[in-house]
């Protein structure tokens, strides 16, 4: 009798980078519960749908999502809102707990490139960080250092260029629209992470960051096993 076939044991991709450039809200940490409550009550006091404006909050700075909801609208307006409600959601950590496998991820990472990058600033991510019991890497890119929000890819170039990294030679991790279009249009791989990753056509998609495993290469390299 001809014997039975082995199935194929799937294999993780490979990617292969000199430094990782990781969003906060949504990639490292869970902060859903805390962006919806304080994003809702935003849109009712503007008579906006709360459902369109969820769809348009997640990763960009808060004056950057005000701009394309509320188009017509000053944009001083629009950063005095944006400093209101930073102030709420860094007072406002109910509910922000860390990614399944991101305390791992980020141990892992000691010693190798990477940096955090962040439409949020430096008192907000700091607290959801610390909220969720992560290590903040030491290189970090907030709101403070750009000019532009996400989906710019300004952030992530300034990242690249804080760690000494051709762009083309990082990957960045992701969750939002915004962030997975600003890391394209800097010219770098992107690991999405999460559902709402998914829609965004990322490079690799992972439930959760533990899906994820990163390996020293040698010779300045960095190799992630993901999937």
């Amino acid at each position: 009798m001809p014997a039975t076939p082995v199935p194929a044991v799937p294999v993780p991709p490979v990617l292969t980078a000199r430094a990782l450039l990781l969003d906060m809200d949504g990639t490292l940490v869970n902060s859903d519960a805390v962006v919806e409550r304080i994003w809702r009550r935003w849109a009712e006091r503007h008579g906006l749908d709360g459902d369109e404006v969820m769809k348009v909050a997640h990763g960009r700075q808060g004056h950057a999502s005000m701009a394309l909801l509320l188009p017509d609208r000053p944009m001083e307006q629009n950063l005095a809102d944006n400093a209101r409600m930073l102030a709420e959601e860094t007072a406002d950590v109910d509910g922000v707990v860390a990614i399944p496998g991101a305390r791992e991820f980020l141990a892992s990472l000691r010693g190798l490139p990477h940096a955090l990058v962040t439409s949020a600033d430096v008192a907000l991510s700091t607290a959801r960080m610390a909220a969720a019991g992560l290590e903040l890497p030491d290189a970090r890119v907030t709101a403070e250092s750009v000019g532009a929000s996400k989906p710019d890819p300004e952030g992530f170039l300034k990242g690249a260029a804080e760690l000494g990294v051709a762009p083309a030679d990082c990957v960045v991790f992701e969750d939002s629209a915004a962030g997975i279009q600003a890391g394209r249009s800097a010219g770098m791989r992107v690991v999405g992470v999460g559902e709402r990753a998914g829609a965004h056509g990322p490079d690799v998609l992972v439930r959760d960051l533990r899906q994820v495993r990163v390996e020293d290469a040698g010779g300045g390299w960095i190799r992630l096993y993901v999937g």
